[in-house]
């Protein structure tokens, strides 16, 4: 119940309004239904003429909050019941009262609908906030958190968690608010009626709580397994379809197979468990309330057939009826205590990624810079991530503006970890980089990403227009700026081949594609942000000699009057960088131009010879 109620804090309050209304919604209707059954007995009275008592108009002296008290008002009715009967005979009498059940039961069932009508917004909005909260969270958090997350466990969080929330908590909402209302009026009438029975009636009750929520808290702990299990088969499908290619390729399709089996059976079976218990919900309720309604009936009964009856025939009809009507309530109520542990369950997975804590924010108050004005600068720079295992070890670099500096080195010798720090990818576990002087952690993060721009190895776009991928991230780009970057990158012609030109979508991370055509888009896209300090990693690798040509001139017209870190494996491409930096196991081993590498006679000529032969 705590974390329900923290659940409802966070998510439940800009929907106040509408609580308020389900509120009062949903206690007319109860109270419409009270008086809808209070006329059943006077209808069945007259039906079987049961009553013959006299009634004589009582002047009501005020009971509890003003309010005259039961009795008064039960014999008031029946005065103007016989009132009726005397002048307009018993047949219009009932027929008088058939329609005032109508017409209660009119407004009755418009209350009813109403409160279920202001819910739906409320259930609606609190999944879309959700959503909205987990996907702002995503992009927000360091890329830290995504090395030791599967994306398969996220998109079930973001999917499959969510609609448990929406199925078990938000759809309970209306029970938790309704049936309570509807316990307390049923109950108040229960005691007016006869204060003894229902007395005895509620010494069972205890019980039936206990029961229901001994199996409501053993489904939450089943609930957390399935989730965990339905991640695991989220995950493999969407490494299945990442590389559905070397799974072809290596006759793999088997071995995939029965793996996803294997994890698809463990869901199966934690299912099934959930499943159960929450089907026991209705036959617990169910058999629970039909004892109840048995044991009422022979204390009730005995009650009338005794000597001093506290409660007559008619009376106890219409107890009955409350009491079953009661029932129906406790019994939803119940339904929802076995479906909110299940949404609880899927609050926590969600959590996990709410709650994460992003270490990678901006001071109190941090420095905006607008332009590069001097140098970038690495000092004495060390980064792990993970505690003992270092990755870079004290490196100290600086990149004067507008000249190019090129790191080489084995893969896994930390040449990506070093650029990925400059944009606060990461941050650095020992050590400072500085921009003109300023430690990045104290500036601003978006006026720190706005001074640069990336081409990696692997292009990566979106499933959009070619114009919506070379202005992804640019605002307000003119259809000429667009065209004036596509042609310096040499995209334009094969941009205008297309079939709608600049308007044609690309497919899936650019499938539709070369490898070429993808990173001269990607190299459009940083030319028309414009940025004084360009990232360059391995952008020609992965690329035949035709289409390296082609993307080797459009980067050298990028890198014009530009400040460049430039990651290569082909030392053809940096052989004009002011300095290249040698990396080795995480330290900067050798430095110079290329011919004063060569010289050394070191790693860098060792590189250098194996990529000549």
């Amino acid at each position: 119940m705590k974390g329900l109620l923290k659940f409802l804090r966070r998510f439940v309050a800009p929907y106040k309004k509408n609580l308020v209304l389900s509120v009062i919604f949903n206690l007319l209707s109860a109270i419409l239904n009270v008086f809808s059954f209070a006329l059943i007995v006077p209808i069945l009275e007259l039906l079987f003429k049961i009553n013959k008592t006299d009634y004589v108009f009582i002047e009501s002296s005020g009971g509890f909050m003003g309010l005259p008290e039961f009795s008064v008002l039960k014999n008031n009715f029946y005065y103007y019941v016989n009132e009726w009967i005397s002048i307009y005979g018993g047949s219009n009498t009932l027929l008088l009262l058939g329609l005032v059940l109508v017409v209660i039961t009119f407004f009755k069932t418009g209350c009813y609908f109403a409160s279920t009508a202001v819910m739906v917004p409320l259930r609606t909005g609190v999944v879309k906030d959700i959503r909205t909260k987990l996907y702002d969270k995503v992009v927000s958090l360091p890329m830290e958190f995504f090395s030791k997350e599967r994306k398969g466990d996220i998109i079930t969080r973001m999917s499959g968690d969510v609609n448990e929330v929406q199925t078990s908590i938000t759809s309970s909402l209306d029970m938790l608010i309704k049936n309570p209302i509807l316990i307390v009026v049923y109950f108040g009438t229960l005691v007016a009626l006869s204060w003894q029975l229902t007395l005895f009636s509620f010494l069972i009750v205890p019980v039936i709580v206990w029961i229901m929520g001994t199996i409501g808290r053993k489904l939450k702990q089943k609930s957390l397994e399935v989730q965990s299990r339905w991640s695991d088969t989220m995950s493999q499908v969407e490494e299945t379809l990442g590389g559905l290619r070397i799974i072809k390729a290596f006759l793999a399709e088997k071995k995939m197979s029965d793996r996803f089996e294997e994890s698809s059976a463990k869901l199966r079976s934690s299912t099934n468990r959930v499943n159960m218990r929450q089907a026991l919900a209705h036959p617990v309720s169910e058999f629970m309330g039909t004892a109840l309604i048995v044991v009422v009936l022979w204390f009730g009964g005995s009650l009338i057939l005794s000597e001093n009856a506290s409660i007559e025939a008619p009376t106890f009809i219409y107890y009955i009826t409350i009491l079953y009507s009661l029932l129906n309530p406790i019994k939803e109520l119940s339904k929802a205590s076995y479906a909110i542990p299940k949404g609880m369950a899927s609050v926590e997975r969600i959590d996990k990624i709410l709650l994460a804590e992003n270490k990678i924010t901006d001071t109190e108050n941090p420095v905006k810079v607008d332009t590069l004005n001097d140098r970038i600068e690495f000092c004495n720079v060390s980064f792990s991530y993970e505690e003992g295992r270092e990755v870079l070890h004290e490196i100290n670099l600086t990149v004067p503006k507008g000249k190019t500096v090129a790191l080489v080195g084995q893969s896994g010798s930390g040449k990506s970890t070093l650029v990925d720090l400059l944009p606060r990818f990461y941050d650095v576990k020992a050590g400072s980089v500085k921009i003109d002087g300023n430690d990045i952690r104290n500036v601003s993060l978006s006026s720190l990403r706005g001074l640069m721009g990336n081409v990696n190895q692997e292009a990566i776009l979106f499933n959009d227009t070619f114009y919506n991928n070379i202005t992804f991230g640019v605002k307000e780009a003119t259809e000429e700026q667009v065209i004036a970057a596509a042609k310096i990158a040499n995209a334009h012609d094969f941009i205008m081949e297309s079939e709608n030109g600049y308007q044609t979508n690309i497919g899936d991370r650019g499938c539709l594609l070369s490898g070429g055509q993808r990173q001269r888009i990607s190299i459009a896209r940083a030319i028309l942000k414009n940025p004084p300090i360009l990232i360059l990693d391995e952008a020609t690798s992965a690329l035949d000699t035709e289409s390296e040509r082609l993307v080797q001139e459009a980067l050298e017209r990028l890198m014009k009057d530009r400040t460049t870190i430039a990651i290569a494996h082909r030392l053809s491409t940096i052989k004009s960088a002011d300095e290249i930096c040698v990396l080795h196991e995480g330290r900067i081993v050798e430095r110079g131009t290329h011919e004063e590498l060569l010289a050394l006679e070191g790693y860098y000529k060792r590189l250098n010879d194996m990529q000549q032969l």
